[in-house]
């Protein structure tokens, strides 16, 4: 860590924002060179326009692709297209346009020509296919995420609104870099003048009320903060606090493809995290200034939850209060409705879902995982590690199927509200009930060659039979809730874990780790679970 983590970010570390965007125009990919061909995470295509990764040639080629994959999949509706507040995020978005008009798609883009939060696009996409068209509609999210100033990102969503699965995402990839490749004579562009408004704000707001007891928060009275840390979901707070009545202040109502504003993070880049100390440094001062204090990414996918009584909440902890919380208020939801967690997040939360007597579901990383159940209802709360979830309405059914940063930060006041005690406060008692679990996510070096074979390593191939001096009851190479591949291997003890993944971007494998027995115990077994994953690897 940096020691200017969590300090303001100086003139030094800002972008140039006419220079990127000049360079998104200008530098033109080369896709026998890795790093600057089409690639889709699991948060779509990111890159930098600065590294010839996040370029016009790679926008106009995806978006021809998607063209294509949906014709391919008899996707004829109307396409929902929303952007964040990311320098290169108006760009691109105007670069599909074009692409997307050639074609004879029906292209829906803000009212307002406002920026849009990717749950309100999973919102419209969903809101548009239950109402029985003949046709589906699907969409893409032009963002980054949290990641820094110098990003852009783009994502696709298919007609079930959430993020699109490996299948279609590679299937694009592949298409897209081969337009590249034929120097983009595949295609079609035209002046965006064809495009039709949607009204994402109004009508994602209007229906809050259908998932968050907002006149409960109303009533209540609650001193609400909301810093959208110069993302896309500055105006949709704005239109929350005057629809619904609520106590609520905008922290910080700037805007600024620099992100001036904000305190560097662990590594000393501007990255717009809510679930990090050093990110949210600024917002957490002010703590005491609210009764509940909360924050979003760029695209209001993920929350960051801040009490005066215990700062900002590990997400880990949140996500179990959240669980504890809802499936004891929800009586519209199904009996047999499952909590959804990737593997990587808290043990407590198997121990909050057994309290409750409900299944379980564990999947691998990725939000993609928890779809169908958030469509059929049978998973009534889907819930990421790194602060990113969704739930059901009230009724039991699907409200968004990606990750929605703004009700999950709602929640935390509904919570308040109905309970009359902080999130924080709940998550202590959860300990005095399940025990206090110490967590942490630490790397290791790998190479290119030791990352792929983790990514395909077997649990048998695991020989330790004890982990930090417990016996070890499972080697897992894939998920228990659905049986899909994790991409790396979970360790499990009676009282601790670890999960070993290769990282997307970087020559390091990440070690996920939790021990209900202290600090100390963690501390083993990390330095156990490293031995252990380089024995295997060999």
């Amino acid at each position: 860590m940096t020691d200017r983590a969590g300090t303001v970010a100086q003139e030094s570390d800002l972008i140039d924002v006419k220079a990127l965007v000049h360079a998104y125009f200008t530098l033109h990919p080369d896709v026998s060179i890795p790093e600057q061909k089409v690639v889709f995470g699991t948060s779509g295509h990111r890159g930098s326009a600065f590294d010839t990764a996040f370029n016009e040639d790679h926008i106009a080629a995806t978006t021809q692709a998607i063209v294509e994959y949906r014709t391919k999949e008899g996707i004829t509706g109307p396409l929902f297209i929303g952007r964040d507040t990311h320098a290169l995020s108006r760009p691109a978005e105007t670069t599909a346009l074009e692409v997307l008009v050639a074609n004879g798609v029906r292209a829906l883009s803000d009212e307002f020509d406002g920026y849009t939060p990717t749950p309100a696009v999973s919102h419209a996409i969903i809101t548009y296919n239950r109402a029985g068209h003949d046709d589906q509609a699907d969409g893409i999210v032009v963002t980054p995420s949290h990641n820094p100033p110098r990003d852009g990102g783009f994502k696709y969503n298919p007609p079930h609104g959430g993020p699109a699965d490996t299948d279609a995402t590679s299937w694009i990839a592949k298409r897209a870099n081969e337009i590249i490749e034929g120097g983009l004579r595949d295609v079609k562009r035209a002046e965006p003048t064809a495009v039709e408004t949607y009204d994402f704000l109004g009508n994602y707001v209007d229906d809050l009320k259908n998932i968050i007891d907002l006149e409960a928060i109303k009533k209540s009275g609650l001193h609400i903060g909301a810093d959208p840390l110069g993302g896309a979901s500055l105006s949709y707070w704005e239109a929350i606090r005057d629809r619904y009545g609520l106590n609520l202040e905008i922290v910080n109502p700037v805007i600024d493809p620099t992100w001036r504003f904000m305190t560097l993070d662990w590594d000393g880049k501007i990255r717009m995290d809510p679930s990090s100390p050093s990110a949210m440094a600024s917002v957490v001062a002010r703590r005491h200034d609210f009764d509940i204090l909360t924050g979003n990414d760029a695209d209001a996918d993920r929350h960051g939850i801040v009490t005066p009584d215990g700062g900002l909440m590990n997400p880990n902890h949140y996500l179990a209060v959240a669980i504890q919380y809802l499936y004891a208020n929800r009586p519209g939801w199904r009996d047999d409705a499952a909590i959804g967690k990737t593997l990587v997040s808290s043990s407590m939360i198997d121990r909050v879902a057994e309290s409750l007597g409900r299944e379980l579901l564990e999947v691998p990383v990725g939000f993609k995982w928890f779809v169908p159940g958030l469509v059929d209802g049978s998973v009534a709360f889907g819930g990421e590690e790194s602060a990113g979830a969704s739930f059901l309405r009230f009724d039991g059914t699907v409200w968004t199927t990606d990750k929605d940063g703004i009700i999950l930060a709602l929640l935390a006041s509904e919570i308040l509200a109905k309970t009359g005690k902080t999130p924080s406060q709940l998550y202590v008692e959860l300990t005095e009930r399940f025990g206090a679990p110490a967590y942490e996510r630490v790397d290791a070096g790998a190479t290119k060659a030791q990352k792929a074979a983790l990514g395909k390593l077997d649990g048998d191939a695991i020989a330790a039979d004890e982990l930090a001096g417990e016996p070890i009851t499972a080697k897992l190479s894939h998920a228990p809730g659905n049986g899909a591949a994790i991409g790396g291997v979970k360790v499990v003890t009676e009282d601790a874990w670890f999960a070993a993944r290769p990282s997307g971007t970087e020559d390091v494998y990440k070690i996920y780790a939790e021990s209900f027995k202290g600090e100390e115990h963690l501390r083993e077994v990390q330095r156990e679970a490293k031995k252990i994953v380089d024995a295997a690897l060999g």
